[in-house]
């Protein structure tokens, strides 16, 4: 009796944990709302595995629920239950039927697997894109076309997009949950992977690999555009460079950034590709600029501000990365607000 009255002051925190929970978490970082056909498939496995498993539970506790209730001692009887083994029929059942529901589960999952282990390397019609993962930024070189970009990933709609996965220094996961699973980047090994994406728009990807303090802020833009959009992204990717106006911040950009940046043809490629920052929908793949998205879960900031935050003390927004402060730079206020009013400006058309 005290059990029962345990249980039921349990039942309602255990319901009021079960709404909190409901709410955590972001639409689009949900596996449960696939947007390609890769999210779609192991969405369906997913489905079955947890209806199988559902199926199993229900019909088990049942024959529990109705075993109990059935030969439960009734007030007064004394009598020894009569003692029975060996019943080879139900040994039969229930042998055969959990290998029925793992052939049922085992085929789809199998072919699937394989389905989506397939190598487009090969494939002339399908995008090319080597994936490198650093402590905490993404950087996605296009092969084909020559590129390098950094922290926003842009694909053409309809096509399959082939993923060579490396990391530069420790493991990670290139993960796009609404888009497909995840895949780790291994220091010196590479492994390969394809997505599709049907539709246009805008997924948000993350690490899914504990990789350091600043694990939970690697984040990234998977972005989908037409082919024609992705030609002109292309061209743009490839033009010269766009230099500061202000020649005192140009060379000082050259000195301080060019260092380890690039933008165009110009700089290193040790660090993110600036080319085209200010049109990114975010600084250092956390940092929302208002100014190109709308984002109510996110910090209103426009481009130049997030850029003016970042470059002055990187540590505070993602600690432990390799971005030096403003004061190790040796960079005056006015040459923050000047490269910041550079970058925010350096958009691409497309």
């Amino acid at each position: 009796m005290n059990r029962w009255h345990v249980t039921k002051r349990l039942l309602p925190v255990l319901a009021g944990l079960m709404l909190l929970l409901s709410g955590c978490g972001r639409a689009d970082l949900s596996t449960l709302n696939p947007q390609g056909p890769v999210a779609e498939k192991q969405f369906d496995l997913m489905k079955l595995s947890i209806g199988i498993m559902a199926l199993v539970v229900v019909v088990v506790f049942a024959i529990c629920i109705y075993v109990l209730i059935r030969f439960r001692r009734r007030a007064g009887d004394k009598t020894i239950p009569k003692q029975v083994e060996g019943n080879h029929t139900l040994e039969i059942i229930w042998t055969v039927i959990p290998l029925v529901l793992l052939v049922i589960l085992g085929v789809p999952t199998i072919q699937t697997v394989f389905g989506l282990a397939k190598d487009y390397s090969k494939d002339a019609n399908a995008v090319q894109v080597k994936v490198t993962a650093h402590l905490y930024w993404w950087e996605f070189e296009y092969p084909q076309y020559g590129i390098k970009t950094a922290q926003e990933l842009v694909v053409p709609t309809g096509k399959k997009i082939q993923y060579e996965l490396v990391s530069a220094d420790v493991k990670h996961s290139f993960w796009i949950p609404a888009i497909g699973g995840k895949m780790d980047t291994n220091p010196g090994l590479t492994n390969k992977m394809f997505l599709e994406f049907p539709n246009e728009g805008v997924f948000r990807g993350k690490c899914a690999e504990l990789c350091g303090p600043s694990h939970a802020y690697m984040d990234f833009k998977a972005k989908a555009v037409s082919q024609a959009s992705f030609d002109k992204w292309v061209a743009a990717m490839k033009a010269p460079a766009v230099t500061a106006a202000d020649k005192d911040i140009a060379a000082t950009f050259e000195a301080k950034c060019l260092t380890c940046h690039a933008v165009g043809e110009q700089g290193q490629s040790g660090a993110p590709n600036l080319t085209g920052v200010g049109g990114r929908q975010t600084i250092a793949g956390i940092l929302y600029n208002s100014d190109v998205v709308s984002d109510p879960q996110e910090e209103d900031k426009t481009v130049e501000q997030n850029l003016k935050d970042w470059i002055t003390d990187p540590q505070k927004i993602k600690p432990g990365n390799q971005m030096p402060s403003a004061a190790v730079n040796e960079l005056t206020q006015e040459q923050i607000d000047g490269i910041a009013k550079y970058l925010a400006g350096y958009k691409l058309d497309y």
